[in-house]
């Protein structure tokens, strides 16, 4: 018998979305709903544990909290990369790491939810409703407006397909973007700088690396249009919060949603919930029905595979 640890179960959706009978017939399976505060409370909560499901981008775990779980053999995390796990220092510790397949789509179709939302003042309206007020603002339409999408991989793809439906003129960056890229997803190439001089909307679908981290700082935020919106549903740490912070309290640009941050969860006190002109959502990205089933059954499918001696999904160093 092996015990196993499903972490992060926020919306307590876990058992109810994949059939983990075979599972919890033969072994010790454990859920976490809540976060773990810090390091030292996972450590001491999951020491037991052989096997750890992890939702992508929720509990970090590096190379000094692998090191303290002695009994850990197994990490499936959701999705085929998982920042938040140091891969290398697992394979040190013989801990194998495995993923599961993810749709994709939710997250695209998140962004043109924030991009309408922001170009309708939708929370603002809806604020002042609950409020006694009515028509507060003069909102935008999308079309005629110029979309800049800062990576064309998979997600950037499908949010450049949405603009265009909505009549918007998509162009893109990114550091080994192509022509030909640009050609498949109905995109012009531009350069970065002057895809942030153009763009009403900026819209960020890369990866975090050390090469992106801090990719649009306060430079980059002066180089945007005053009436120009930032959407971000990629990583937190792409946006220097502070520069971001400071062109928001400025109004140096018209608005900003953010669905991913530096720190999850997003601390209560934390001044980007008091900054003006901004809409914020709790890194909704994946969190569908339709994600968490594939994301869960691949879970359980990832442990019967390495249960059988033969893994699947697995991410290498």
């Amino acid at each position: 018998m092996v015990a196993i640890a499903i972490l992060d179960d926020y919306q307590k959706a876990a058992l109810e979305l994949a059939d983990w009978s075979r599972l919890r017939e033969n072994h010790r399976l454990t859920i976490f709903h809540e976060p773990f505060v810090g390091e030292e409370a996972a450590a001491r909560a999951l020491v037991g544990f052989d096997v750890l499901c992890l939702m992508r981008e929720r509990t970090p775990f590096q190379a000094s909290l692998i090191d303290r779980l002695p009994n850990l053999r197994l990490i499936v995390t959701s999705g085929r990369r998982n920042a938040a796990i140091d891969v290398a220092a697992a394979a040190r510790q013989k801990v194998l790491v495995c993923g599961t397949d993810s749709p994709g789509n939710s997250t695209a179709e998140l962004t043109m939810a924030l991009m309408l939302a922001l170009a309708r003042h939708v929370h603002v309206e809806a604020a002042a409703m609950r409020a006694g007020g009515w028509q507060t603002t003069l909102g935008r339409d999308l079309r005629g407006l110029t979309l800049g999408l800062v990576g064309l991989g998979r997600l950037g793809g499908q949010v450049a397909k949405f603009g265009r439906t909505f009549g918007m003129k998509v162009i893109a960056w990114s550091e080994n973007l192509t022509q030909q890229r640009c050609y498949e997803a109905g995109a012009e190439y531009v350069a970065k700088d002057d895809l942030l001089r153009r763009a009403d909307v900026v819209s960020i679908h890369t990866r975090l690396s050390e090469r992106t981290r801090g990719l649009i700082g306060a430079r980059e935020l002066a180089l945007m249009k005053p009436s120009a919106h930032l959407v971000n549903t990629s990583r937190g740490p792409i946006v220097d919060e502070a520069a971001l912070i400071a062109a928001l309290n400025e109004g140096r640009i018209a608005g900003a949603a953010l669905d991913v941050y530096d720190r999850e969860p997003l601390p209560a006190d934390h001044p980007l919930r008091s900054a003006p002109r901004v809409l914020l959502t709790p890194h909704l990205g994946y969190v569908t029905e339709e994600t968490y089933r594939v994301f869960y059954s691949g879970m359980v499918g990832a442990i019967e595979a390495w249960l059988a001696g033969k893994p699947v999904g697995v991410i290498e160093p």
